[in-house]
């Protein structure tokens, strides 16, 4: 699904970011129907929000999760609140942070960039997907 996507170098030719390879790959690899307009939102959020803050692949996959179950008011929906954790708590068993200043400094490489950091986010954002019946 998206993993796959990734892998194979979704977003790479358009230049996308860490936030919009993982939000324009879930719209194309669950279906999700989003329009332009509404992909385009992502878009500040890479490079952990250009200051190095919350990465930007975690929040675009959290995004994602919140297209999927939350049904009105965030606050409101218990099921929302356990995934979220859960895909932070996974990710940061992972990689010890969710931040992108420390994890572009211990995983992103020359050669690849940020390849690693954003598949384990798309990693973690498939199962979550197929486990819980999201698309």
């Amino acid at each position: 699904m998206l993993l796959e996507l990734i892998l194979d170098g979704f977003g790479n030719e358009e230049d996308y970011n860490c936030a919009e390879k993982i939000f324009y790959g879930a719209n194309k690899a669950y279906n999700m129907g989003l329009s332009k307009q509404t992909l385009k939102l992502v878009g500040g959020f890479g490079g952990g929000m250009f200051i190095g803050d919350k990465c930007g692949a975690v929040v675009a996959s959290i995004m994602v999760i919140s297209n999927f179950v939350n049904d009105s008011v965030a606050h409101q929906s218990p099921k929302l609140k356990r995934l979220v954790l859960e895909f932070q708590e996974r990710y940061t068993a992972k990689n010890d942070s969710t931040m992108c200043k420390p994890l572009k400094e211990n995983f992103s490489t020359a050669e690849f960039g940020c390849l690693n950091i954003i598949a384990d986010a798309a990693r973690i954002l498939d199962e979550m997907v197929e486990r819980e019946n999201l698309c």
